[in-house]
């Protein structure tokens, strides 16, 4: 195998090796790694001639299909940048990204396209929009140049711009706790030392099929293209609606590899796995929240072959941790050590190491550390911090500071260097695998007009891990309805994010000494009482 530098590397080398065999698979299609290195190869060709420049950004707005991963990997061998965005989000959050990070080029389809019409008036970096082939001609918008995606891949050839490994190559979107998605900037050299990383623990070979069941807008969803190609390995690319279309899935194609998050493997353990199952499927991952230990056993009784990974990682570092299959029945409950290439600190606040069991927070070194967060002095500032002078890997003599990812996480170390989640440090909210600030929450319901002040908060949840849960109160001018507000954040917002619960209550809500609404006491009463707080 080729050593891979740059993302684009990992299907090229593989193209150079097997041009035959098996790389992508969509519905009954499948593309030979000949095949996707040669439409990545017209891709590049086309968006050089569209005028991209090195560094520039290009956005995705699409479900999982060939086209996504063909405009993932051809943007950075091009020179720009790709940004993925989730295919959930609704158009006033994919216009916040593209003015965000100032897209230039976006590849989306027809009917998303129409759907975006009026978010793109605002993003005026953006330039050109290409639109997947379709019976109908692509619309015509003002200030924009749509094009045909088979247009754009009939360019005549041309060469990207010169890279390397510390460049950056594409911008992920997770929810911050302002309110608004922050973009974490990550390099080639994150993304390539991930794949290495993850497919070496993992032992992922040529033979392996991985099912693409998370949203490749996600680190841990985009992992299953990367540690893949690097072992020369299929994917299958799978939108599905229930959780028996994974398993159909499963069986079908006779994936050897499955990651997933709590919540489906919450609904898979629920199904009857097919018996022939068994012999293919190699492992499973979990990853995006902690693996309840009763579904964890219940995949173990369905899955007898198949071996456990538990996984702990972070937007910001890619992958952190992971529990070795030969250690789950001693420590479950363990968030497992290090990755290959990367080390885990637990550090008290000022600097100093942890002792065996003392919680502390979750700091991550290596050569997985992003770039930070775009266009967010503030925000990077507080993830993205020097090493203390005294930690591990520093010697006294190094007069150049080492950026290393604070996590925000609370863990401990017991004596043998196993590592256990204790809690969050931050207010963010896990549910159904996604990361979800409560106060972009809050301003969707503001936006509604239908309430008079709110706050959420997350709950503890079995099945989401958390759920999200909302206290408001009546609008000055009458009675909340919560069933119709509850109809409108369906409107507005993707379904993960649509409150569990609504509670209303009179107001106004208490504040803290700064005079914010008080959350954290409004979702501890609410958390203990269990009970309406009115």
């Amino acid at each position: 195998m080729y050593d891979s530098t740059l993302l684009p590397d990992l299907v090229s080398h593989a193209a150079d090796l097997t041009p035959t065999a098996p790389a992508l698979t969509y519905g009954k299609t499948t593309l030979s790694y000949g095949e996707l290195q040669s439409a990545i190869t017209c891709l590049v060709s086309g968006l050089v001639n569209l005028g991209l420049q090195r560094g520039e950004r290009v956005g995705i707005y699409l479900e999982k299909r060939f086209e996504t991963v063909i405009s993932s990997f051809a943007p950075p061998a091009a020179g720009g940048v790709f940004v993925p965005m989730n295919p959930l989000l609704k158009p006033e959050q994919v216009g916040y990204i593209l003015r965000d990070c100032n897209v230039r080029v976006l590849v989306t389809s027809q009917e998303r396209l129409a759907q975006l019409q009026e978010s793109l008036a605002a993003c005026h970096d953006l330039r050109h929009v290409i639109v997947l082939d379709s019976a109908e001609s692509p619309p015509q918008i003002t200030g924009l140049n749509t094009v045909r995606w088979s247009d754009v891949l009939a360019s005549r050839p041309a060469s990207g711009h010169r890279l390397i490994d510390t460049d950056v190559l594409g911008i992920l979107y997770t929810s911050g706790s302002t309110g608004k998605p922050k973009g974490v900037v990550l390099s080639h050299r994150n993304m390539v030392a991930g794949a290495k990383s993850v497919a070496s623990y993992l032992e992922n070979r040529a033979d392996d099929t991985l099912l693409a069941a998370l949203p490749l807008s996600f680190d841990a969803g985009f992992s299953q293209l990367t540690t893949a190609f690097y072992a020369g390995a299929r994917v299958v690319l799978l939108n599905y609606l229930l959780p028996r279309d994974v398993l159909k899935a499963i069986e079908r194609e006779k994936v050897t590899g499955l990651t997933a998050v709590p919540p489906l493997y919450i609904q898979l353990a629920q199904l009857d796995w097919p018996e022939s199952i068994t012999d293919h499927l190699r492992y499973f991952a979990n990853t995006g929240g902690r693996m309840p230990r009763e579904i964890l056993d219940a995949l173990r009784r369905s899955l007898p072959k198949a071996k456990p990974f538990l996984m702990y990682g972070l937007t910001e570092a890619f992958r952190s941790t992971y529990l070795p299959p030969s250690e789950v029945d001693k420590r479950p409950d363990s968030i497992g050590k290090a990755i290959p290439n990367a080390e885990i600190l637990v550090l008290r606040e000022d600097g100093t190491q942890c002792g065996p069991n003392e919680p502390g927070e979750l700091v991550h070194r290596g050569a997985l550390v992003g770039m930070g967060y775009w266009n967010d002095i503030e925000k990077t500032a507080e993830r993205y911090k020097p090493l203390p002078v005294h930690a591990p890997g520093r010697e006294s003599g190094l007069v150049l500071p080492e950026i290393a990812v604070f996590s925000g996480d609370t863990v401990r170390m017991d004596d043998e260097g196993f590592l256990y989640f204790v809690g969050r440090r931050d207010e963010m909210m896990k549910t159904s695998g996604y990361r979800v600030s409560p106060t972009e929450v809050e301003e969707i319901l503001y936006a509604t007009k239908m309430v008079g002040e709110c706050v959420a908060f997350g709950v503890d949840n079995d099945r989401l891990g958390q759920a999200i849960q909302v206290i408001a109160t009546s609008p000055a001018n009458g009675e909340l309805d919560v069933m119709a507000l509850l109809a409108e954040c369906r409107v507005r917002m993707p379904a993960y994010m649509v409150p569990s619960g609504i509670e209303v209550i009179k107001g106004p809500l208490p504040r803290n000494p700064n005079g914010k609404i008080d959350r954290k006491t409004l979702s501890t009463m609410w958390i203990e009482q269990k009970q309406p707080l009115s």
